[in-house]
């Protein structure tokens, strides 16, 4: 029995969670999962987007599935993805980019996983104004040997648990000769210690281009905090969106898995919300938890109903589409077949 702490988020995301919770005990897997809220539901409840108690909660089981979250903009309040990366030092951001047959998207035949610093550079939050009238304003960026060691063999290590043939390095070493150029020299000192595994890097303006024009020469990337998060949108782009995209956040001590798309409260509660992209993110989690057989036949019962494009949502079939609850159970009848 495994115990998970649910955070079910905001908008779209109690509906998905249950989508994702009945998918996964469906194939069979014991979890007594632990449901919390955070996001405006927190502060709904408690004042607060993240209580005491969803923090002890991770602290205890160690891992969680989260829905989408919603930060209020301009309320004082912080980001709850941002805080909770902090709180468990998550540093590896993993995106894996999949096409799926019954999926329009640029290209074909396409599997890229971006591995991304998650907790230094220019998002560790050191910024501020440098006059009293506002109208300059600095962001340090802070780049790590021992951050990047640790991203960079997390990358190499993936690469060789899950039988990937080469890590592409990305960086701005040219122009930022110290942040870039450290990262880049780890990356060359850890790529050594990997002989069987191809390494190379690529500048990040003519590695955005190359993505563009011919995606299937990568495979694993690994590159900086901001340069993540732009590379990895952009894999999710070349794939059909956000709609498919999940993703973990992996430390020493804990691990959090969830759908990268937005709450898009605009849908919550029509039962009109695509589940795959927090699915997804639950595959990518029992496979950490050394559930893998669960795992591939609900990402294999996940493309063969996405493939068939006749149980799926508008976003997948604008034309013909069924709601969240019944693709969910379509995923669940292909997993029984």
């Amino acid at each position: 029995m495994h115990e998970v702490t649910l955070i079910p988020g905001d908008g779209i995301g109690p509906s998905i969670a249950e989508a994702t919770v009945r998918i996964i005990e469906a194939a069979g897997v014991k979890i007594q999962w632990e449901k919390v809220e955070a996001g405006m539901a927190g502060i709904d409840k408690y004042k607060d987007p993240l209580p005491k108690h969803v923090i002890d909660s991770i602290a205890r089981t160690r891992v969680a599935l989260k829905g989408p979250l919603t930060t209020p903009v301009g309320s004082g309040f912080r980001s709850v993805n941002v805080a909770l990366r902090k709180e468990f030092d998550l540093y590896a951001n993993v995106r894996p980019a999949h096409t799926f047959e019954g999926v329009s998207s640029q290209h074909e035949d396409l599997d890229i996983v971006t591995v991304r610093e998650n907790t230094e550079e220019f998002y560790a939050g050191i910024e501020h104004y440098i006059d009293p009238q506002r109208s300059a304003a600095e962001t340090i960026g802070i780049v790590t040997r021992s951050g990047s060691a640790r991203i960079l063999r997390y990358a190499y290590e993936y690469a060789r648990k899950y039988g990937r043939k080469k890590v592409t390095t990305v960086h701005k070493a040219n122009i930022l000769k110290y942040t870039g150029g450290l990262f880049l020299d780890v990356s060359r000192e850890i790529a050594s210690e990997y002989p069987e595994i191809e390494s190379n890097d690529r500048i990040i303006d003519n590695m955005a281009m190359q993505m563009v024009m011919n995606p299937h020469q990568f495979d694993v990337i690994v590159t900086t905090n901001l340069f993540g998060d732009i590379l990895s949108d952009l894999a999710s782009g070349l794939v059909g969106g956000l709609g498919l995209a999940p993703g973990s956040n992996i430390g020493y001590n804990a691990s959090i898995f969830e759908a990268v798309h937005g709450s898009a409260p605009d849908i919550a509660g029509k039962n009109l919300a695509n589940p795959c992209a927090l699915v997804l993110a639950g595959v990518m989690m029992l496979r950490q938890l050394n559930e893998t057989a669960a795992a591939d036949r609900i990402e294999k019962a996940v493309r063969a109903v996405i493939k068939a494009g006749t149980s799926v949502t508008r976003d997948l079939n604008p034309t013909s589409p069924v709601g969240t609850i019944e693709m969910t159970d379509a995923i669940i009848r292909e997993m029984g077949a």
